[in-house]
């Protein structure tokens, strides 16, 4: 977790500084440290600092999980980013392009589910082989009688 260059200690946050100024609970600091997403040094005193970049770190991170990517998306992204360099607008582009086509994805999926949500609840699942989002198209027909109806992750594709 050492991955702050060697600079005066006077020059780094401390964990209380970085919440105030991030808007985080200390506790989600620790979590981030332990996740590989922020680092710190430690001072002789055994206490946590913080180089500056961390808040712009925390800030990328903040608003990639406001947008709902997870946080293995966020720290895989930031394997690419030096540690103890801030995050420039060119690091944002390219971070932010990799998870523009899963977003577009995702909306698409949500405006699906939108669509056939009041065919569903007209249906009240009384009609199973009409319901727009458990049975579309009556899919579950065709692959014969007998129950075979799980949850899946694609279970919105058509």
């Amino acid at each position: 977790m050492n991955g702050i260059s060697a600079a005066p200690l006077g020059k780094l946050l401390t964990v209380g500084e970085v919440a105030e100024r991030s808007g985080l609970a200390v506790s989600a600091l620790h979590f981030y440290e332990t996740k590989g997403l922020i680092s710190s040094i430690r001072s002789r005193g055994n206490q946590r600092r913080y180089g500056r970049d961390v808040l712009r770190r925390l800030g990328i991170i903040k608003v990639a999980q406001r947008v709902g990517i997870p946080l293995s998306e966020i720290q895989a992204a930031f394997q690419s980013l030096p540690q103890g360099r801030t995050p420039t607008v060119a690091d944002w582009q390219t971070l932010s392009a990799r998870w523009k086509d899963d977003l577009d994805a995702r909306i698409s999926r949500l405006s699906l589910l939108r669509d056939r949500l009041t065919g569903c609840i007209g249906c009240g699942c009384l009609s199973i082989e009409s319901c727009p989002l458990r049975n579309p198209c009556d899919r579950l027909g065709k692959e014969g009688p007998g129950a075979r109806l799980l949850e899946t992750e694609n279970e919105l594709d058509v």
